[in-house]
């Protein structure tokens, strides 16, 4: 964690008990915070942004004369972190966690809030944001999901249906994709489960987690085999069974 009050930090917000509301968790749960100002529209958060130069941004997606896009981008010099506030609901939501983009849903929990101020100073915010806002604005406007993979040299961006399945190592998780490469992603597979598994993706084992577009036959056994369009072999466990087979007859009926 960094040392007591050494992120600066302004909160761009135009409710005035969600901006109280926000200070109080922060004094009482994140003590390295200093909140230096607060800014209710548009043009007072590029003002106050720019003259005061925080470290950290709450930014609330909805604003009086805009929204927290704009913001950023009318500061096209971004020399801070942001962490998006927002009431947006489950699928939208969705498409935060496809773009890797930190965030807070209203109402702020003290735990999300902590999770998420630790993390500022671990990414590489300033270089990446672009890019990750480009697959957030896409996937907000119902265009092609797309995903963004965090890897150690960056930042690879795939269309979901490019991603065939996932495979648990520990901490980290395999992506196997349509192209027959092969991405490494610091994510647990619980992770990929939690933001994939409205989209067709199912747990079928500890270790796997398919995409039932590349099934191509099951073969019936205790927990059974599922033979994958890219020539794979996956075991399915006894306790994933049911809902596995529940998922793709719901896959069928849907296509």
């Amino acid at each position: 964690m960094v040392n007591q009050k050494s992120i600066k930090a302004l909160i761009v917000e135009d409710e005035v008990r969600s901006i109280a509301s926000l200070k109080k968790l922060l004094e009482d749960y994140c003590p390295q915070v200093e909140v230096i100002a607060e800014a209710k529209s548009v043009g007072q958060a590029v003002a106050k942004i720019s003259l005061l130069k925080p470290q950290l941004v709450f930014l609330d997606i909805a604003l009086p004369d805009g929204d927290g896009f704009e913001v950023l981008e009318r500061l096209p010099n971004r020399l801070f972190q942001v962490i998006f506030i927002t009431a947006y609901d489950k699928y939208a939501i969705r498409a935060f966690e496809f773009s890797a983009i930190h965030y807070l849903l209203k109402p702020v929990s003290p735990v999300d809030l902590q999770n998420a101020v630790n993390r500022f100073g671990n990414d590489n915010e300033q270089v990446d944001l672009d890019k990750k806002l480009t697959v957030l604005n896409e996937n907000l406007k119902g265009q092609s999901k797309k995903l963004i993979l965090p890897t150690s040299d960056g930042l690879r961006i795939i269309k979901l249906n490019e991603l065939i399945r996932c495979e648990a190592s520990r901490n980290y998780t395999t992506c196997y994709l349509t192209n027959k490469k092969e991405q490494i992603v610091s994510k647990s597979l619980g992770v990929f489960e939690e933001i994939l598994s409205d989209y067709h993706f199912v747990r079928v084992h500890n270790t796997h987690l398919i995409n039932l577009e590349y099934v191509s036959k099951y073969i019936k056994g205790k927990g059974g085999i599922i033979f994958m369009k890219d020539n794979t072999e996956i075991h399915v466990s006894k306790t994933k069974k049911t809902e596995f087979l529940e998922e793709l007859k719901s896959y069928a009926n849907y296509l």
